[in-house]
């Protein structure tokens, strides 16, 4: 074998292991979390949300709706999820819905149902910002 040939098989070697090491390192530091919505138990719960209006509900439960549009629309935020609900025809008070799930407003109490998964009723209007 040449000398050339030999210091080039040596550099092909070392680029070889280097790299190897280099793609490893960052193996290690890798986090496969698929679910978008986090754990529930680590769960990032907000202190509030600006113009929005608390509601709190049995069992612990909670979420927060700031009215947009003068009141055409709704936009829904709770621990897991945000959505923006459409302002549709309600028996009392102010209903929103996007088709699944119904918000029911009437004076400071609320009602939530999102499909047969989340029903929330009984919920109070909380701190300054309740009407």
């Amino acid at each position: 074998m040449s000398p050339s040939h030999q210091i080039f098989s040596t550099a092909k070697t070392c680029f070889a292991a280097f790299a190897a090491a280099l793609v490893l390192t960052g193996c290690g530091s890798m986090s496969f979390n698929l679910w978008p919505f986090g754990e529930s138990s680590t769960a990032v719960v907000p202190k509030g949300y600006e113009n929005a209006v608390e509601y709190r509900c049995e069992g612990g439960k909670f979420f927060h709706v700031r009215l947009l549009d003068s009141g055409k629309s709704a936009w829904l935020m709770w621990p897991e999820r945000q959505v923006r609900l459409d302002k549709s025809a309600g028996e009392a008070g102010a209903q929103y819905s996007n088709g699944i799930a119904v918000l029911k407003i009437d004076g400071n109490k609320a009602s939530l149902s999102d499909g047969p998964a989340v029903a929330l009723k009984e919920c109070l209007a909380q701190g300054a910002a309740a009407r």
